[in-house]
Protein backbone atom coordinates (compact mmCIF):
# COMPACT_ATOMS: atom_id res chain seq x y z
CA UNK A 1 0.00 0.00 0.00
CA UNK A 2 3.00 2.10 0.90
CA UNK A 3 4.63 2.53 -2.22
CA UNK A 4 1.46 2.10 -4.09
CA UNK A 5 0.92 -1.39 -5.96
CA UNK A 6 -1.74 -2.89 -3.62
CA UNK A 7 -4.87 -1.69 -3.88
CA UNK A 8 -6.18 -0.14 -0.72
CA UNK A 9 -9.85 -1.25 0.66
CA UNK A 10 -10.50 1.80 1.67
CA UNK A 11 -9.31 5.00 3.23
CA UNK A 12 -6.43 6.45 1.73
CA UNK A 13 -2.64 5.81 2.23
CA UNK A 14 -0.61 9.38 1.89
CA UNK A 15 3.43 9.22 1.63
CA UNK A 16 5.82 12.30 1.59
CA UNK A 17 2.48 14.64 1.29
CA UNK A 18 1.44 12.67 -1.70
CA UNK A 19 -0.62 9.72 -3.04
CA UNK A 20 1.22 6.40 -2.29
CA UNK A 21 2.27 5.05 -6.05
CA UNK A 22 1.88 8.66 -7.50
CA UNK A 23 4.67 9.82 -9.94
CA UNK A 24 6.58 12.00 -8.13
CA UNK A 25 7.36 9.08 -5.67
CA UNK A 26 8.79 7.01 -7.77
CA UNK A 27 12.46 8.57 -6.59
CA UNK A 28 11.41 9.31 -2.71
CA UNK A 29 10.54 5.95 -1.52
CA UNK A 30 12.42 2.53 -2.12
CA UNK A 31 11.17 -0.96 -1.63
CA UNK A 32 13.12 -4.02 -1.12
CA UNK A 33 11.07 -6.75 -2.29
CA UNK A 34 11.99 -9.68 0.24
CA UNK A 35 12.51 -12.47 -3.03
CA UNK A 36 15.38 -10.77 -4.74
CA UNK A 37 14.49 -8.76 -7.73
CA UNK A 38 17.61 -9.05 -9.59
CA UNK A 39 18.66 -9.98 -13.47
CA UNK A 40 20.85 -12.83 -12.43
CA UNK A 41 23.01 -12.83 -15.62
CA UNK A 42 24.52 -9.39 -14.89
CA UNK A 43 26.68 -8.75 -11.95
CA UNK A 44 26.20 -6.96 -8.94
CA UNK A 45 27.41 -3.32 -10.66
CA UNK A 46 25.27 -4.05 -13.61
CA UNK A 47 22.09 -4.26 -11.78
CA UNK A 48 22.64 -1.50 -9.70
CA UNK A 49 23.51 0.41 -12.69
CA UNK A 50 20.67 -0.42 -14.30
CA UNK A 51 18.55 0.75 -11.15
CA UNK A 52 20.72 3.90 -10.86
CA UNK A 53 20.04 4.71 -14.78
CA UNK A 54 15.98 4.27 -14.21
CA UNK A 55 15.91 6.75 -11.36
CA UNK A 56 18.66 9.29 -13.06
CA UNK A 57 21.89 8.14 -10.91
CA UNK A 58 25.34 8.29 -11.54
CA UNK A 59 28.47 5.94 -11.53
CA UNK A 60 29.45 7.56 -8.11
CA UNK A 61 25.71 6.89 -6.48
CA UNK A 62 26.29 3.05 -8.37
CA UNK A 63 29.78 2.68 -6.34
CA UNK A 64 28.03 4.00 -3.36
CA UNK A 65 25.01 1.71 -3.01
CA UNK A 66 27.31 -0.80 -3.40
CA UNK A 67 29.85 -0.02 -0.60
CA UNK A 68 26.86 0.61 1.78
CA UNK A 69 25.82 -2.97 1.63
CA UNK A 70 29.56 -4.35 1.49
CA UNK A 71 29.46 -6.04 -1.84
CA UNK A 72 32.55 -3.59 -3.45
CA UNK A 73 34.68 -6.67 -3.59
CA UNK A 74 31.98 -8.76 -5.83
CA UNK A 75 30.45 -5.98 -7.82
CA UNK A 76 31.61 -7.65 -10.97
CA UNK A 77 30.52 -10.94 -10.11
CA UNK A 78 27.42 -12.71 -11.44
CA UNK A 79 24.79 -12.29 -9.29
CA UNK A 80 23.71 -16.22 -10.15
CA UNK A 81 26.88 -16.59 -8.47
CA UNK A 82 26.46 -15.17 -4.95
CA UNK A 83 25.26 -16.36 -1.98
CA UNK A 84 22.01 -15.53 -0.55
CA UNK A 85 22.59 -13.32 1.46
CA UNK A 86 24.88 -11.52 -0.94
CA UNK A 87 22.10 -11.26 -3.23
CA UNK A 88 20.22 -9.61 -0.71
CA UNK A 89 22.66 -6.83 0.02
CA UNK A 90 22.60 -6.57 -3.75
CA UNK A 91 19.12 -6.03 -3.81
CA UNK A 92 19.41 -3.69 -1.38
CA UNK A 93 22.14 -1.49 -3.46
CA UNK A 94 19.72 -1.63 -6.63
CA UNK A 95 17.33 -0.18 -3.39
CA UNK A 96 19.78 2.58 -2.00
CA UNK A 97 20.92 3.91 -5.16
CA UNK A 98 18.42 6.36 -6.03
CA UNK A 99 19.13 7.62 -2.27
CA UNK A 100 15.52 7.45 -1.73
CA UNK A 101 13.99 9.50 1.70
CA UNK A 102 11.63 6.14 2.38
CA UNK A 103 12.83 2.71 2.22
CA UNK A 104 9.99 0.19 2.55
CA UNK A 105 11.94 -3.21 3.36
CA UNK A 106 9.92 -6.89 3.30
CA UNK A 107 11.67 -8.93 5.85
CA UNK A 108 15.16 -7.98 4.74
CA UNK A 109 17.14 -10.59 6.61
CA UNK A 110 14.84 -13.73 6.63
CA UNK A 111 17.19 -16.61 6.04
CA UNK A 112 20.08 -14.69 6.60
CA UNK A 113 23.24 -15.83 8.80
CA UNK A 114 23.21 -13.54 12.38
CA UNK A 115 26.22 -11.81 11.10
CA UNK A 116 25.00 -10.75 7.88
CA UNK A 117 21.22 -9.84 10.27
CA UNK A 118 23.04 -8.08 12.37
CA UNK A 119 25.29 -5.86 10.01
CA UNK A 120 22.61 -4.78 8.02
CA UNK A 121 20.08 -3.59 10.91
CA UNK A 122 23.39 -1.40 11.58
CA UNK A 123 23.07 -0.11 7.79
CA UNK A 124 19.00 0.49 8.71
CA UNK A 125 20.03 2.08 11.80
CA UNK A 126 22.70 4.09 9.86
CA UNK A 127 20.19 5.28 7.23
CA UNK A 128 17.43 5.60 10.01
CA UNK A 129 20.25 8.25 11.84
CA UNK A 130 21.02 9.77 8.37
CA UNK A 131 17.59 10.88 8.33
CA UNK A 132 15.43 8.70 6.15
CA UNK A 133 12.37 6.88 7.15
CA UNK A 134 12.73 3.17 7.58
CA UNK A 135 9.46 0.77 7.44
CA UNK A 136 10.66 -2.94 8.10
CA UNK A 137 8.12 -5.38 7.87
CA UNK A 138 8.90 -8.83 10.00
CA UNK A 139 7.29 -11.77 11.83
CA UNK A 140 10.67 -12.14 14.01
CA UNK A 141 9.65 -10.28 16.93
CA UNK A 142 13.61 -9.69 18.32
CA UNK A 143 14.15 -8.19 14.95
CA UNK A 144 11.09 -6.16 14.94
CA UNK A 145 12.50 -4.68 18.72
CA UNK A 146 15.77 -3.02 16.77
CA UNK A 147 12.87 -0.59 15.76
CA UNK A 148 12.01 2.33 17.17
CA UNK A 149 8.03 1.73 16.88
CA UNK A 150 5.98 -1.11 16.62
CA UNK A 151 3.53 -1.68 14.24
CA UNK A 152 1.33 -4.57 15.32
CA UNK A 153 -1.31 -6.49 13.05
CA UNK A 154 -3.16 -9.04 12.74
CA UNK A 155 -5.53 -10.37 9.82
CA UNK A 156 -5.63 -6.77 8.74
CA UNK A 157 -6.17 -4.77 12.02
CA UNK A 158 -3.61 -2.60 13.52
CA UNK A 159 -3.60 -3.87 17.43
CA UNK A 160 -0.30 -1.72 18.56
CA UNK A 161 1.05 1.75 17.47
CA UNK A 162 3.37 1.99 19.91
CA UNK A 163 7.15 2.52 21.02
CA UNK A 164 8.37 -1.07 22.54
CA UNK A 165 8.55 0.48 26.58
CA UNK A 166 5.02 1.19 25.56
CA UNK A 167 3.73 -2.11 24.32
CA UNK A 168 5.71 -3.63 27.02
CA UNK A 169 3.85 -1.32 29.61
CA UNK A 170 0.27 -1.65 28.33
CA UNK A 171 0.73 -5.61 28.18
CA UNK A 172 2.63 -6.33 31.32
CA UNK A 173 4.42 -8.42 28.93
CA UNK A 174 8.40 -9.00 29.18
CA UNK A 175 9.46 -9.37 25.67
CA UNK A 176 7.45 -8.11 21.94
CA UNK A 177 6.45 -11.89 21.23
CA UNK A 178 4.49 -12.05 24.62
CA UNK A 179 3.02 -8.32 24.11
CA UNK A 180 1.78 -10.08 20.64
CA UNK A 181 0.64 -12.81 21.42
CA UNK A 182 -1.34 -11.08 24.85
CA UNK A 183 -2.47 -8.32 22.30
CA UNK A 184 -4.11 -11.30 19.87
CA UNK A 185 -5.13 -12.83 22.93
CA UNK A 186 -7.17 -9.93 23.92
CA UNK A 187 -8.52 -9.22 20.60
CA UNK A 188 -9.84 -12.51 20.25
CA UNK A 189 -11.77 -12.42 23.68
CA UNK A 190 -13.08 -9.65 23.12
CA UNK A 191 -14.56 -10.83 19.32
CA UNK A 192 -15.93 -13.85 21.68
CA UNK A 193 -17.55 -11.53 24.03
CA UNK A 194 -19.38 -9.97 20.98
CA UNK A 195 -20.62 -12.53 19.29
CA UNK A 196 -21.88 -13.80 22.84
CA UNK A 197 -23.96 -10.81 22.54
CA UNK A 198 -24.93 -10.74 19.12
Amino acid sequence: SIVGVQVVGGGTVTVLGESAGSAGLRRRVGYLTQAPSLYSDLTVRENVAYFARVLGGSAADVNRAIADVDLTDHADALVVNLSGGQQTRANLACTLVGNPEVLVLDEPTVGLDPVLRRDLWALFRRLSDEGRTVLVSSHVMDEATRCDRLLLIRTGEILSDSSLPELLASTGAEDAEGAFLALIDAANAAGSRTEGAA
